[in-house]
């Protein structure tokens, strides 16, 4: 069985251990030190050993499509060509990194965000089909606005070949490979998910035309980024509510990991998720710190609209925090399903905190293991983990890291024992390099 410091392909790429920070938001924006903001996140992990890095949540368009403030976008080849002083500084750690690209569709700010929703009127949201009767409920309730542009097939076409150019673009900044935000409710989970898509073209209905979109997406990058890794999320929307009754199962998510790596992704990444924005992203404890902080009080306001309403948020939160508690390697099973099924890279994450436990699933759910919450809190994780068989990350799982990010708030531990641990951490010398 492999272990977590054993190396591994991903494609025709080789990766020198199979640790790997999952994508988050790194909050960099697209501003004048937007790179020095990424090197100063993304370095000091790839400087402590971690094999792989993804840079998550880059947009591929250069208007609309965020899901979250402080998200980078991808569609200028000025701004992305400075990246490659971020790559290069990954790849003196020899460490490999890769970029995620995305588009949130019907998840995007002008959906949901208050603020930037009145900062930029104009703006409609891209929708695989007519939004599904629970969002426009939530649409009159007023916690949402809903003022969708349904993608024609043409639409369709040109937003996959927006995929492929941000790819080519990154290829030549240095990236090693590409990341597809399949889940957490973006416009690719859009595609592949009966609840949203009720499109009646080749691109909807039985599950095969669902998944054209991706295919496409993957058509784009290989002519335009040539054999660049690929890989992508796979979701699996079982944390959806009793409301939603056509949604992806488990079965779903197993044929469509098939299909992909038939089309030819380099490797895979389970997960299971909901239809909607929620807990079960990142399961854990409620959040009181960050929900109570008069520091964010008034950017939770712009978000949601008022203080009213982001109250009614908070708890909600607090609900779901007790439907979706952390639960060590929450994919571990849906993981296994799919690796059974494919010949390609299955890459876990997902509650993964413990290296012994991390070792457990290797050559047995996945072939490598990633982390994104605990990064927050220890930029130099790998450092341990990769160190010794007894190392377990010091992240709570408490989500005031998180919550925080939908005023544009950076993705920082707030929780002071765990940084007081952190802190003794580094006096024993515990993350030298």
């Amino acid at each position: 069985m492999p272990t977590l410091d054993e190396s591994v392909a991903i494609g025709g790429h080789e990766v020198t251990n199979r640790l790997y920070r999952a994508p988050l938001l790194e909050c960099a924006g697209n501003g004048p030190d937007a790179v020095d903001r990424l090197v100063a996140e993304l370095e000091p992990t790839a400087a402590a050993g971690a094999g792989l890095l993804f840079q998550g949540a880059t947009v591929v368009r250069g208007e609309g499509g965020c899901a979250a403030p402080g998200m980078t976008r991808v569609h200028d080849d000025a701004f992305v060509s400075r990246l490659s002083r971020l790559t290069d500084r990954i790849h003196d750690h020899g460490a490999s990194i890769f970029l995620q690209l995305e588009h949130g569709g019907l998840r995007s700010m002008e959906t949901w965000h208050a603020g930037y929703r009145d900062a930029n009127p104009d703006l409609r949201q891209l929708a695989v089909s007519r939004p599904p009767w629970q969002l426009r409920s939530l649409d009159r309730l007023g916690f949402l606005s809903l003022s969708p542009r349904v993608l024609s097939a043409d639409d369709v076409r040109e937003l996959a070949a927006d995929f492929g150019r941000a790819a080519a673009r990154a290829v030549d900044a240095g990236y090693d490979g590409i990341h597809l935000a399949g889940a957490n409710m973006g416009i690719i989970q859009q595609f592949l998910s009966p609840f949203y898509n009720h499109r009646t073209d080749a691109f909807g209905g039985s599950r095969s035309k669902r998944v054209w979109f991706l295919e496409l997406v993957h058509d784009e990058i290989r002519a335009r980024a040539g054999d660049v890794p690929l890989v992508t999320k796979v979701p699996a929307e079982t944390a959806a509510p009793r409301v939603v009754r056509r949604h992806l199962d488990v079965d779903d998510a197993v044929a469509i990991a098939r299909s992909l790596a038939d089309i030819g992704f380099d490797g895979l990444v389970p997960v299971r998720t909901s239809t909607f924005w929620d807990m079960s992203i990142v399961r854990g404890k409620y959040p009181e710190r960050a929900w109570t902080h008069e520091r964010f009080q008034d950017g939770y306001a712009d978000a949601f609209g008022s203080r009213r309403r982001a109250r009614a948020v908070s708890l909600l939160n607090r609900l779901q925090a007790h439907r979706f508690p952390t639960e060590p390697g929450w994919n571990a099973d849906l993981c296994r399903r799919v690796r059974g099924a494919v010949d390609v890279p299955v890459l876990m994450e997902g509650g993964l905190r413990e290296r012994a436990h991390i070792d457990s699933l290797l050559g047995d759910a996945c072939d490598l293991a990633g982390m994104a919450r605990p990064f927050y809190a220890e930029p130099r994780l790998p450092a341990r983990l990769l160190g010794t068989e007894k190392a377990t990350a010091i992240c709570e799982s408490c989500n005031n890291c998180t919550v925080p990010q939908v005023t544009g708030a950076d993705g920082v531990c707030r929780t002071p024992a765990v940084l007081e641990r952190r802190g003794e951490l580094e006096r024993q010398g515990a993350y030298e390099e």
